[in-house]
């Protein structure tokens, strides 16, 4: 590939990048039926006739969101006994990685392709084969083995858990900014809810 051809891609990359974020953003706020290329092209930055150069279609790309988005929750959620350090220390970075603006608004478009009956059929199959409650066992060992520690509350993990979770959710539903320190200092605030 000559150096030409590499740079093309490099921006054809950058701008399929650019709308899949601005697509983002819309669909989180506004859902699928709310949102129209129009708007999706304005947030990017390029012109509408661009945007369908990437994207034949809204639908096409929520669908290509709602995938990404599963995959992270999955990610996240997975991949939190692979974190350093202790129990409290792992399920706090995740807490951190939750709250994250892009992650936040893969949540809200989440919550707007489960609620909503205008979805294409893909997304419904996606949703169908996805649930929240079963992505939390991936934490559970994690979180007994804190409160084995003396890092966590007594309890039943599992109710715990969806507390835990739900508040988050409600903060991400919510779309409440994070601090200018971040969502750092506020996660510990949330961490006490575990201890």
């Amino acid at each position: 590939m000559s150096p030409e051809e590499r740079q093309t891609e490099s921006v054809q990359d950058e701008r399929s990048a650019r709308i899949k974020r601005a697509a983002l953003q819309v669909f989180a706020k506004h859902g699928l039926a709310g949102a129209k290329m129009s708007m999706i092209a304005a947030e990017a930055g390029v012109s509408q006739g661009l945007s369908y150069r990437y994207y034949s279609s809204k639908e096409e790309l929520f669908a290509l969101l709602v995938e990404e988005a599963i995959e992270e929750a999955q990610a996240a959620l997975r991949d939190v006994k692979h974190g350093p350090g202790t129990p409290f220390e792992q399920i706090r970075a995740m807490t951190i990685r939750m709250l994250d603006d892009s992650h936040k608004h893969y949540f809200m478009l989440m919550r707007q392709a489960q609620s909503s009956d205008d979805v294409p059929d893909k997304v419904k199959r996606l949703l169908q084969r996805y649930s929240p409650t079963d992505s939390i066992e991936h934490v559970v060992p994690v979180f007994v083995q804190g409160q084995q520690d003396g890092q966590f509350g007594q309890g039943d993990a599992r109710e715990l858990l969806l507390f835990y979770f739900s508040v988050i959710s409600g903060l991400m539903l919510q779309d409440v900014p994070a601090s200018p320190s971040g969502w750092s200092r506020q996660t510990d605030r949330l961490m006490k809810l575990l201890t």
